[in-house]
This record gives C-alpha cells, structure tokens and sequence, in this order.
C-alpha cells in the first residue's frame, strides 16, 4: 500500500509540475505579447501612423448630400447607424445588418456600399449620398418617379436600396437592358416580390432620360 500511495504521490507532483510550468509559460508569453503590442503601437505613433482610438466618443465629420455634419460617435458605430441615428436621415433602412440584403445601400464616391458593413470613422473624405439626397428640393430623381409610376415600391423598406442600385446603373450606363438591371438588382431582397416592377420603372427612367 505504501508503495503504491508513493507512486500516487509522486504522479500528483509531476502534474502540479506541469500545470505550474504551463501557467508560468502562459504568463510569460501573455506579458511578451502585452510588450511586443505596447512597442508595436509606440513606434507606430512615432511614425506617424494613427493609433487605435476608442472605445469613448471621437468627433467625426462627414460629408452626406454635399453638406459637412460633425458628430461624436464610437468608433464601432457603422455608418447606417450614423446615418439613422445621430444624422436622423432614416431613408436608409438596416435589413439583415449583415451585408445580404442590400437595403441599406448608399453612395460613396458614386459608388454603391452596404452601409451596415462600413464603419462610420473608415469613410473619411468620402462623400455620401443617401436617398434623400437623390432628389433636388421638389424635383424627384427620374427612378423614384418611375418607381412611383411603376408601383415598384409595395411596402417600401426594400425601396431605397433598389432605387439606389438602379440610379446608379442609369448614372454609369444611361441605355440598360434589362439584363442590365437584373444584374444591378441581383443582391437586393425584395420580401414582397416587386422585381418586375422595379425592371420596369428602371427601363421607364432610362427611356425618359433619352427623350
């Protein structure tokens, strides 16, 4: 019996030898790592190179329908959520919030973003434009017209990302067909089924852009 109490004894030893060694490597490797950040970021900042900002509030100003608005936001704050909350343009609609659905679509630059995958603070000098910004005072932009006309809008939440996607086709290619649009459209999700009238409308806006 005094045998076999020894060699349990001596097996809960090596354990706690290694437990002990393992954490004491677990240690040593967490404050080499805490180290190597804390260099990483210093000679970042004496390069010049911007540093990790947050979690608190940062100014940020941005450029949305050729108007400059400076707001305080954190920095994990998409740009939709800016748009919606802080900027209170509610046009853009968040869908799915995961880059699927295509509602929330915005221009950048005159091109097409999900604005639910974009960070607010990585848009910089860009200029935005939502869909308030299509239309000039009273004077719709010809595919909200047509969307309109066309009964392409059903229950609407779809609505702007659509006529977003679809002015921006007409922009970069003023005689589509409709394979053209379909393409264009391919990436919206449309819960009431409106794709033909939204084919229609943006064929309608094309064909009154040549006449």
């Amino acid at each position: 019996m005094s045998h076999c109490h020894g060699i349990a004894g001596a097996q809960r030893q090596a354990a706690m030898s290694r437990r002990s060694f393992l954490r004491a490597s677990g240690i040593a490797a967490g404050a080499a790592a805490a180290e190597e950040t804390l260099i990483g970021l210093a000679s970042s900042g004496a390069r010049g190179e911007p540093l990790t900002v947050g979690p608190g509030e940062v100014p940020v100003t941005l450029d949305v329908n050729g108007v400059a608005r400076t707001l305080s936001i954190e920095p994990r704050m998409t740009l939709v959520e800016a748009l919606r909350g802080p900027l209170e343009l509610t046009g853009t609609k968040i869908g799915c919030d995961r880059g699927a659905c295509s509602a929330c679509t915005v221009w950048i630059d005159g091109a097409q973003v999900a604005s639910c995958m974009m960070l607010a603070i990585d848009v910089g000098g860009g200029k935005i434009t939502t869909i308030e910004g299509l239309a000039r005072g009273d004077d719709l932009h010809p595919v909200q017209s047509a969307f309109i006309a066309h009964d392409a809008v059903q229950c609407g939440f779809c609505t702007p990302g659509l006529v977003m996607s679809c002015a921006a086709l007409l922009a970069r290619n003023p005689n589509p067909s409709p394979d053209d649009v379909k393409n264009a459209t391919s990436g919206h999700l449309c819960r009431c089924g409106t794709y033909p009238h939204v084919l229609a409308a943006t064929l309608a806006a094309a064909k009154d852009g040549k006449s």
